[in-house]
């Protein structure tokens, strides 16, 4: 996502979030302006969420990757270099990628054959997969960082909201004779209300960013794996 394209849904989104203000009930509406920035805060991590998936959705390919990386081997292991290239493309998610950008490296220095290369070529097979990888990762891993942000800002704000609402009550209770109970019920409605946008939030975020984390950590993992098993089916025609 471009800063442009992301300032632009950031700006909407605030505007979006007045407008949802206007909308909810009166007692709600009464959280304060905080609130707004409080919504506000949740649509952006929506936003972030529906995007990394689609990109992760995206990254898995077609079919089956566990199916996809057995006939690949297989294409290897029978010494066929041109058919696990087109297993790579036909399946076009980013481990596929990665190993058909390896495989391409190496039947380039060989001519289309297995076996019997130097290590020179081994080398620059190992290469050219970290390279393909190197250029896959990032793609996955944008934007996480905002979902971390998110969480922390939400927090930020639910604790604003809560500090201005027990301001409004201690006001109220300051007053001289018998405390304003409506501004009082006000102000604790305020704080309270502001809290639980502000937790909900940040505990929805903290749990997406860990979820979306641990899903670009296995697939990191998975293409260390592949590669290395990759590299062994060139080198000896044998699996690992």
């Amino acid at each position: 996502m471009k800063n442009y394209a992301l300032l632009l849904i950031a700006v909407v989104l605030l505007a979006i979030s007045a407008v949802i203000r206007t909308m909810l009930p009166e007692f709600v509406q009464q959280a304060g302006l905080v609130l707004v920035f409080g919504i506000w805060a949740f649509l952006m991590m929506l936003v972030f969420a529906i995007e990394r998936s689609f990109v992760l959705w995206r990254a898995g390919g077609r079919g089956n990757v566990s199916g996809f990386i057995a006939n690949m081997k297989q294409a290897l292991t029978g010494g066929d270099l041109a058919a696990a290239v087109d297993a790579c493309k036909k399946q076009g998610g980013s481990l596929a990628n990665v190993i058909g950008a390896g495989i391409e490296s190496y039947r380039s220095q060989t001519g289309g054959k297995r076996g019997g290369a130097s290590k020179e070529v081994l080398d620059e097979t190992r290469r050219a997969l970290q390279e393909a990888s190197a250029l896959e990762s990032p793609n996955l891993e944008r934007n996480l960082t905002w979902l971390s942000t998110i969480a922390s800002l939400a927090t930020m704000l639910g604790l604003l909201g809560t500090t201005i609402g027990m301001i409004r009550s201690f006001q109220a209770m300051s007053r001289a004779g018998a405390p304003d109970a409506t501004a009082l019920a006000l102000g604790i409605s305020e704080a309270l209300i502001n809290t639980a946008v502000g937790l909900t939030t940040a505990i929805l975020a903290s749990f997406l960013y860990n979820f979306f984390t641990t899903r670009v950590d296995a697939f990191n993992n998975r293409v260390d794996e592949t590669s290395y098993e990759v590299l062994k089916l060139l080198e000896t025609g044998k699996e690992s």
